[in-house]
Formats: structure tokens, C-alpha cells, sequence
């Protein structure tokens, strides 16, 4: 389980594709800490690492996740939110983040509000997911809180640390990003048959 309160940026050095297989190769701020058989969360996709070498570690993203993420438009040199698994004896400062993505939204303008910036987002509807006001989302890893809920798009207004501190700095109107819809809407949504 993950919070969406991102630990560091990660820069993608090497892709290899093996069949439908992508292994992505990064490096990070706390390479030095993992193990392999560990989950950590790349853009809000919940990885295993498989391997480590000295400062770099390997990551497998299977057909199904790529067909379903942003992972498929990675390529060497880009940066990636991390997060390792949250603590059980530590602080819950997001919201509960499951790592499974559920599907991308395309980035419709980022607004500069002189100190802060306002993203909007739309999505696919029809695959069932919604946001409400003041209600969670998880954009490329990151726990936001929803404004300007609608049917198939919503706002989220960040702040200037989560803004140079997470990949959202390089995030422009057309492109895609990974979104996780708050585990309790989906839960509601689906008792209500939505």
C-alpha cells in the first residue's frame, strides 16, 4: 500500500523490451535501500524490483500494465515519481494508494496562478471511475485533492513544492498521465451499480 506522497524523483536509463515485457532500468534517491522482491511505485504503478546493480535497479512492467499506463511512453532520460511502500508504524500523510492504476487521462491546460498552477484532466468516462469534489485522486503517483469535478475531467491545484518536486513540472497540455481513483468512490460506485 502506497500514500501518494511522492519520496523522489527516478531517472530511466535503459529500456529493454522482451517479448510484451518492458524492464526499465532507473536510477533514484534511495537505490542504495531496495531489495529485490520490493514494491515500489513508479508513476503510480506498482513495480517489483528484480534486480540492482551498484546504483541503478530493474523493473519489470508486464503487456496488461503497459496497455493500461503511461509506462509505454517512457523512454531514457525521463523522470518518474517514486515511492516506496508506506510504513506501517509511520505517518498516513495522503490517502490510500493501491498502485493500480486504473486508466490515463489527457492533460487539457496548466494554468500558471502567479504561485501555484491548476491542472486540468480528462478521461474516459464510460470505464465506470469518478472523482468528486474535495475527493482524492492519485495523478502519476501523486495524492491531489479534486476540484471542478465533472462527468469526465477535474482540476487539481498544486502547490510550488509538489510542483518542482514530482514529475508534474514537465507535464503539458496533450500528455498522458496515470490516474488512480480513490479506493472508496470505487467501492461506493460499484455497490450503486455505476
Amino acid at each position: 500500500m502506497f500514500t501518494g506522497i511522492i519520496e523522489g524523483l527516478g531517472r530511466v536509463t535503459a529500456i529493454r523490451e522482451d517479448n510484451t515485457n518492458k524492464h526499465f532500468t532507473l536510477t533514484g534517491p534511495f537505490t542504495h535501500e531496495l531489495k529485490v522482491d520490493q514494491s515500489v511505485a513508479h508513476n503510480g504503478v506498482c513495480l517489483t524490483v528484480v534486480s540492482i546493480q551498484e546504483d541503478q535497479y530493474t523493473v519489470t512492467a508486464i503487456d496488461e500494465t503497459l496497455k493500461k499506463t503511461n509506462l509505454n511512453y517512457l523512454k531514457a532520460g525521463d523522470a518518474v515519481n517514486l515511492e516506496r511502500c508506506m510504513i506501517s508504524n509511520g505517518r498516513f500523510d495522503g490517502h490510500v494508494v493501491q498502485g493500480h492504476v486504473d486508466q490515463t487521462a489527457i492533460c487539457e491546460e496548466v494554468r500558471d496562478e502567479n504561485g501555484s498552477w491548476i491542472f486540468t484532466f480528462s478521461y474516459d468516462a464510460s470505464q465506470g471511475n469518478v472523482t468528486v469534489e474535495k475527493g482524492s485522486i492519485c495523478v502519476n503517483g501523486i495524492s491531489l485533492t479534486v476540484f471542478d469535478s465533472k462527468e469526465d475531467r477535474f482540476s487539481v491545484a498544486i502547490i510550488p513544492y509538489t510542483y518542482e518536486h514530482t514529475n508534474l513540472h514537465q507535464v503539458k497540455a496533450g500528455d498522458t498521465v496515470n490516474l488512480e481513483f480513490d479506493i472508496i468512490g470505487k467501492y461506493v460506485a460499484r455497490l450503486l451499480g455505476k
